[in-house]
């Protein structure tokens, strides 16, 4: 069932550059609030419980919890664009629909992974050269998270559907309360009760919790077009078939680049406690820019797909070298201020001078090409806004996973060392940039409207 088309869709219709921001800041904190679950952990950790602590919760196991929810988010990126298509189309049967689908994916899947995550999770950590000493610690962490995944995939796909729905502010309020709850159960957990590691993964899992019950139930009361019912949440075979079509290869996308990163972590873990700490850090301060490159990238496929499902293409284009250009100047201020403070950030998770030492020097030699990585960012987000996701994935295969893999088997072993292994992500984000920016320029001279809507 088709709704004509109101006014207040400020998407399709408002000052391109204005919705953009008005749209990337709430996904921004929102993604920082999310991002502050794990760091949170990291610091109160590394602080107060040692260095192996740090590296417990930051390095493999971090890798492994970013390989997991990273192929769910790539699947929830697939429900989102189809939502976007049909809330910019107005299609409500379609629409509730596919939220439906979603939250019933979410649920099935959420199961799968619990029983996996606790079983085999010892043995990744080993397959990963995790030292020895750090293994159970890891292991703990991973598998009281993993019990609590559910929550987790409740959360990002009921926020996604949301931002595909053009609202990233309720998200982020969400967010906010939950991280805070976060941050006081850590505390209590690590302080009070001296819980360690299983205390931080425990409040973790109560927070998330929260944020999935508080997203749900603003679906539910919702007074738009959509409306999650829990009596309805079911499959519904042609909606599936869809999101799968454009999430799968998301998904795909995703852990691509997870699997080369627990690559890289296994080739990190050769150097010992300190480097595994040290790059456990960085990670943590690497995700500002991740999180600011995602939300870019969250932004523009939203705003891309209602406007696919609109029909307004030149307004597609567009926005898409404005997003650009956006990303590019925060790209540049971010890179400055993480190279100039370098020191006095990573004291905030450890005060061992050799850590500190090591992931200074290894922010200062990755950051400076993050600039490169914001044409993958934007332009595979517009792509799959039209629901082009097959030639992206294809790109990232090769840019990102094969190019990696081969650096680390073939390039690393004749020149070992610390700074060999990093510099592989320079090497291959350069690459990657280069063969989005032609594949997007032949595609944008053939874009038309969806067949689907």
């Amino acid at each position: 069932m088709r709704h004509q088309r109101g006014t207040g869709n400020q998407i399709i219709e408002g000052v391109i550059w204005k919705q953009l921001l008005l749209f990337f800041f709430p996904i921004l904190l929102g993604t920082f609030f999310q991002q502050f679950y794990n760091t949170v952990d990291s610091v109160i950790v590394g602080r107060f419980v040692g260095k192996e602590a740090l590296a417990s919760v930051g390095g493999s196991a971090g890798q492994i919890i970013n390989l997991v929810v990273g192929f769910f988010t790539g699947l929830c990126a697939g429900a989102g664009v189809i939502i976007s298509q049909f809330y910019g189309a107005q299609d409500s049967k379609g629409l509730n629909d596919s939220i439906h689908t979603a939250y019933a994916f979410s649920l099935a899947g959420s199961v799968v992974i619990t029983i996996l995550g606790v079983v085999m999770s010892p043995s990744i950590l080993e397959m990963m050269n995790t030292p020895p000493e750090l293994i159970d610690q890891s292991s703990l962490y991973l598998r009281i998270y993993f019990a609590g995944i559910v929550f987790v995939f409740i959360y990002n796909i009921g926020s996604g559907i949301l931002r595909a729905l053009g609202d990233s502010k309720r998200p982020l309020y969400y967010l906010i309360i939950c991280c805070l709850l976060n941050v006081v159960l850590d505390l209590v957990m690590v302080l009070v009760f001296h819980l360690g590691i299983a205390g931080v993964a425990i409040a973790t899992l109560i927070a998330q919790a929260v944020s999935s019950v508080l997203v749900t139930i603003a679906l539910m009361k919702s007074n738009d077009i959509y409306k999650l019912k829990l009596q309805n949440i079911r499959f519904h075979g042609r909606v599936l078939k869809s999101q799968l079509y454009i999430g799968l290869p998301g998904g795909f996308q995703s852990t691509m680049y997870n699997l080369s990163n627990i690559i890289i972590q296994a080739a990190i873990n050769v150097y010992g406690t300190d480097t595994t700490a040290a790059w456990a850090a960085y990670g943590k301060l690497d995700a500002i820019f991740w999180m600011v490159s995602g939300a870019f990238g969250v932004s523009i496929t939203t705003f891309v797909g209602q406007n696919y499902g609109a029909g307004k293409y030149d307004r597609i284009k567009k926005s898409v070298r404005i997003c650009l250009g956006m990303d590019l100047v925060v790209s540049v201020a971010l890179t400055l201020f993480l190279i100039l403070f370098r020191y006095p950030l990573f004291q905030i998770f450890t005060d061992d001078k050799e850590v500190i030492r090591i992931g200074a020097d290894m922010l200062k030699l990755i950051t400076p090409c993050y600039v490169t990585f914001i044409f993958i960012e934007v332009l595979s987000g517009a792509l799959r806004g039209i629901s082009d996701v097959i030639i992206p994935m294809l790109l990232t295969l090769f840019g990102v996973c094969l190019l990696r893999i081969a650096w680390i088997f073939f390039v690393v072993p004749m020149n070992p060392s610390i700074h060999t292994v990093i510099f592989n992500y320079p090497v291959t984000w350069i690459t990657t940039s280069i063969l989005f920016i032609i594949y997007y320029m032949y595609k944008k001279r053939s874009l038309k409207a969806p067949s689907g809507n």
